[in-house]
């Protein structure tokens, strides 16, 4: 390949690192695996991928435990500390590397989380961000008195109000409000910090900010939906987005492409916000070990109660007294009305899933664990030190990511 060949020569590779707690693909159940809560695997972590010249620390956030029909869900992780918390101690034992948090726009309020948000940006010296989610499940919003359900199609509009509003909180001090010397007239500049009155359908903002601006002026904004209402939210307001367009090059390319038209439709410049698609990394010293690596870690991954709650949220439902290593049911799925709690049906068409996966587990006489393996969620990339070098070189110069937020399999040595 040379550099004619491809439309970014000289692209850089980003890496992020994602902490992500409640989820079956970070092994828990190995003798490898240690804490997930304690605050020195968070520190480990942090610190390994500063050592490597990460970009990022990113935590994910869970506001109420998961469910499987009433039942916490109890095969994963459960449970984790606030994000920001947690990534203020990080500050304190990092020096470099970006602190993100993923706070969410549905069940906080603009004066609160952009003050705390400003508060990690200050004690971190300018290097928090925050990944803005929105949540639209009544599910959810049962933890928080007020309620909280939003429909789908209010949930961006909040979002971008309430973004709005903490920008206006963050620019709320000018960058010379602070007295530059002890015999200045007063500590604060006359006229340095402005009032923010904001009034919306989402807010009603009356406010003073209480903080000055950080060394990089306020967090730096990340998103991560992946509808045509996130894609846009991105297009207009973020600086990084994630996805889940990263395994595949040609599927990366089409969503880097997207998202460029969707850059230029809002006015910006096509190469004006950074895509870091979600992965994971398996590596070997040659292909083969790094393929027996890989199996070894996916049956760690999908035991055979995960293949069989995996199972059942595919065929709609509980499936938990079956046999994983023997065939798939015989039944029909069940279409069931998505409530917004884990556990509910998000498969769009299970009744075409479930037909593909007898199809291949006949013809490559899988059992059912071995099909939720091969068929179910996939992630990742396999391989030598040299060949995902070439990979991610060839993805990067062709415009198809900016780079990588890798979730170790393992906590906290995975990395």
């Amino acid at each position: 390949m040379t550099d004619e060949d491809v439309p970014y020569p000289d692209a850089t590779l980003h890496f992020g690192v994602f902490f992500q707690g409640v989820n079956h693909w970070t092994i828990w159940s190995a003798p490898q695996s240690g804490s997930q809560i304690d605050p020195a695997s968070f520190r480990r972590v942090a610190q390994t991928a500063e050592r490597g010249l990460f970009d990022a620390f990113f935590l994910g956030e869970g506001l109420r435990l998961r469910e499987v029909d009433g039942l916490i869900h109890d095969l994963d992780v459960a449970g984790r500390p606030d994000a920001i918390t947690q990534l203020a101690a990080l500050a304190a034992v990092t020096d470099r590397i970006g602190l993100v948090s993923t706070s969410n726009t549905t069940f906080n309020e603009p004066a609160d989380l952009a003050r705390r948000l400003s508060g990690l940006d200050l004690l971190s010296q300018g290097r928090a961000g925050w990944n803005v989610v929105t949540t639209d499940n009544a599910w959810t919003g049962e933890n928080f008195r007020r309620g909280g359900y939003l429909d789908h199609a209010d949930r961006y509009r909040r979002a971008e109000e309430f973004l709005t509003a903490a920008r206006a909180i963050w620019d709320g001090w000018s960058d010379d409000a602070v007295a530059a010397a002890v015999d200045a007239e007063s500590w604060s500049t006359r006229g340095g910090v402005a009032r923010v009155r904001q009034r919306s359908s989402q807010f009603d903002i009356d406010l003073v900010p209480t903080l000055p601006r950080s060394a990089q002026g306020h967090p730096v904004i990340f998103q991560a939906g992946d509808s045509a209402e996130g894609r846009d939210f991105a297009a207009r307001n973020a600086d990084v987005i994630f996805s889940a367009h990263g395994n595949d090059f040609d599927d990366a390319l089409a969503f880097a492409d997207d998202i460029r038209r969707r850059l230029r439709a809002a006015g910006r410049p096509e190469d004006d916000l950074r895509i870091l698609p979600g992965t994971e990394i398996i590596i070997g010293a040659t292909e083969e070990e790094a393929r027996e690596k890989a199996r070894w870690i996916r049956l760690e991954q999908v035991t055979p109660a995960t293949a069989l709650n995996i199972a059942s949220l595919t065929w709609g439902f509980d499936l938990s007294d079956r046999d994983a290593d023997g065939p798939l049911p015989v039944e029909d799925p069940v279409v069931v009305e998505n409530s917004g709690a884990f556990g509910s049906r998000r498969i769009a068409d299970p009744r075409a899933v479930v037909e593909r996966w007898r199809e291949q587990a006949e013809a490559n006489r899988w059992s059912l664990r071995e099909t939720v393996i091969a068929l179910g969620p996939q992630r990742g990339h396999v391989g030598t030190p040299t060949s995902l070098a070439d990979k991610f070189t060839r993805f990067a110069r062709h415009g198809a990511v900016h780079g990588f937020n890798i979730t170790p399999y393992l906590i906290p040595d995975g990395l």
